[in-house]
């Protein structure tokens, strides 16, 4: 009998290996689907061999990290909060993320309301984790670039913003948004890198972007005044 029992224990065992394994072996996603859905992400976010970090981090090497280990981006308070408590982003936390950043790190920056379909979060991280095996060797297969909403003349691009007169315009802007970084229902725009701001701005200008109040704000908005409240928003604390 004793015999028996260990023969159904260790067959058990086996299975249970067997079963695990499989599970393992089983993707989670499709990671050429995914590559599809990032572009959802690419307005903020880049991957790729020459990815950097924008309005949120580059995305090279995310699986395991440390929340808020990027080194030289400016994050949220949110974030550095919920960095501090340990936050690691392994699947299961980046999955919730993705769903619903302001679910899992309340007070966070990111303003983006989530992809809900659990499919396509699966296919975007199986897409994301290809930049995180080895990041040392990043697939030299075309990266999912950052979408760019319009393309500026060199010259505009190049303009260097006055900070001192861009805070003075912005006195407009923080009726709305929150000089802090939090967001209230508002979208935060501070530390937005400049040519993101100008790029931004330059698109609600063109009605590119459909939001009418910003289409009205900007199109009272000179080059020169849109690089001035870029370099201003930049670096406000």
């Amino acid at each position: 009998m004793r015999g028996f029992l260990t023969a159904v224990t260790a067959a058990a065992t086996l299975f249970s290996v067997a079963a695990v394994a499989d599970e393992v072996a089983v993707p989670l996603g499709d990671a050429d689907k995914g590559a599809k859905v990032f572009r959802k992400c690419s307005s903020c976010h880049q991957v790729g061999p020459d990815a950097k970090d924008r309005v949120g981090p580059a995305l090279n090497g995310i699986f395991g990290a440390a929340a808020g280990a990027a080194e030289g981006f400016k994050y949220s308070k949110a974030l550095r909060r919920a960095a501090a408590d340990g936050l690691i982003w392994d699947y299961e936390h980046l999955d919730a993320y993705v769903e619903n950043p302001k679910a899992l790190v309340t007070g966070t920056r990111m303003n983006f309301r989530g992809i809900k379909d659990e499919q396509d979060r699966h296919d975007v991280l199986a897409y994301l984790r290809r930049f995180s095996d080895d990041p040392s060797n990043i697939p030299e297969a075309e990266p999912t670039a950052q979408h760019v909403e319009v393309e500026l003349p060199p010259e505009i691009l190049a303009i260097v913003g006055d900070r001192d007169y861009g805070e003075y315009l912005a006195s407009e802007c923080l009726t709305c948004h929150q000089s802090g970084g939090t967001d209230d229902g508002i979208p935060a725009i501070t530390h937005w890198p400049e040519e993101d701001f100008v790029i931004a701005m330059h698109a609600y200008k063109r009605k590119l972007r459909p939001h009418p109040v910003m289409q009205m704000m900007a199109s009272r908005l000179s080059d020169e005044e849109i690089a001035a409240l870029a370099a201003y928003f930049k670096d406000l604390e």
